[in-house]
């Protein structure tokens, strides 16, 4: 977890990092200094080999902090979980001097094109939205070759970055557009793309190293709008503890703040079961079809109840409170546009939700039925 003061530091640029579409340098070196790159990278690296139940934690207490922060914290770490699969010269090349290398990448959709070359491909593309770009040292890219789709270690000296990021929220992620021009990767800087998702199968590898992508790709996704919705959760207590002008009454005396609390919180409080329980069976249960489609439900449901939460938040808060520039705003664009992406849409992992359950109960409810007759 990210000492007091690195927390104290990442929140006071919390506001400049929404103004500015970037991370401060201070809070880019707190954020590498608590270890977040280094949290899925190899042990012989000298990295934490960690769990996603404490990679969890720390990113949602970062998103309280602040939760552009957050993404890109987490980000980095999922990055070095992906660079881990990397053959293992690839891996000293990117952490042989040191395991707090931060990688940045773009990997869905694939982009750009990768030709043959002697000992590796010549890369060339453009890829959008890379979150944390600016102060990546490493970028992963997925690029189509003959033999299918690959990703590539590209050094961040390789890569040019064009400012295009200008969403509503995340503002601070600084999530540009990366360009590659004719960039030469060597073989041992590459990997497949389907054995990335995969997960590795070397006997001995960790836990967090062996686990397909979707097992815990969604949860560490939603970590940073849990934390997000929290602090938006505190702002709006404090409001509701308050007395209204001119009455001189608490807020809290309409039956509609009461209600507000209530039912935000308790939906926080769901949100943060929900993926503490995916990140349990991340970390330690058998890996199924069931147990990913499983996964995946819950962080989306997860992410859906995080939305409504801040939503009512912010519908009942006061005029002041919901400023333009204030936090509660900054947190309700944020949680809004951590619950948009992909990887946290309902219809899609619905469907392989019950793709997942309902063919693998059909026997056994075919049996039930056999013998009921």
């Amino acid at each position: 977890m990210p000492s007091t003061p690195a927390l104290s530091t990442v929140a006071e640029h919390a506001r400049r990092a929404d103004a500015d579409r970037t991370l401060a340098t201070a809070v880019v070196a707190e954020l590498t200094s608590a270890g977040l790159a280094r949290h899925f990278v190899p042990r012989r690296w000298g990295g934490a080999e960690g769990e996603f139940s404490a990679l969890l934690d720390e990113v949602a207490d970062l998103a309280e902090a602040c939760t552009s922060a957050a993404w890109v914290g987490m980000l980095w770490a999922a990055h070095g979980r992906f660079a881990a699969l990397l053959p293992e010269e690839g891996q000293r090349e990117i952490w042989g001097t040191t395991p707090d290398v931060r990688i940045s990448a773009a990997l869905m959709p694939p982009a750009g094109r990768a030709e043959p070359a002697d000992g590796g491909w010549r890369v060339t593309g453009t890829w959008e939205c890379v979150s944390g770009i600016g102060s990546a040292q490493w970028v992963l890219v997925a690029a189509p070759e003959a033999q299918g789709v690959r990703v590539f270690a590209v050094p961040a000296e390789a890569v040019e970055v064009l400012d295009t990021w200008d969403a509503t929220g995340l503002r601070g992620t600084g999530s540009h557009t990366a360009v590659v021009r004719d960039a030469f990767v060597p073989h041992h800087l590459s990997v497949p793309l389907a054995e990335l998702l995969r997960g590795g199968d070397t006997p001995g590898l960790a836990r967090c190293h062996s686990v397909p992508a979707q097992l815990a790709g969604g949860l560490m996704f939603c970590a940073p709008a849990l934390g997000a919705a929290r602090r938006a959760l505190a702002l709006w207590s404090a409001w509701a503890a308050g007395k209204a002008p001119g009455s001189g009454r608490p807020h809290h005396d309409s039956a509609a703040v009461r209600e507000t609390l209530a039912l935000a919180s308790a939906h926080i409080d769901a949100a943060g079961l929900l993926l503490r329980r995916a990140a349990r069976r991340a970390d330690t249960e058998p890996v199924g079809a069931a147990l990913v489609a499983g996964n995946q439900r819950d962080a989306a449901v997860a992410a859906r109840l995080l939305a409504d939460a801040v939503d009512r938040l912010f519908r009942t808060g006061g005029a002041h409170l919901r400023d333009g520039s204030g936090d509660l705003n900054r947190l309700w664009r944020d949680v809004h546009t951590v619950a948009s992406h992909g990887v946290l849409r309902l219809e899609p992992v619905a469907a392989a939700y019950a793709s997942a359950t309902l063919a693998a109960d059909a026997p056994a409810r075919s049996s039930a039925a056999s013998r009921s007759r």
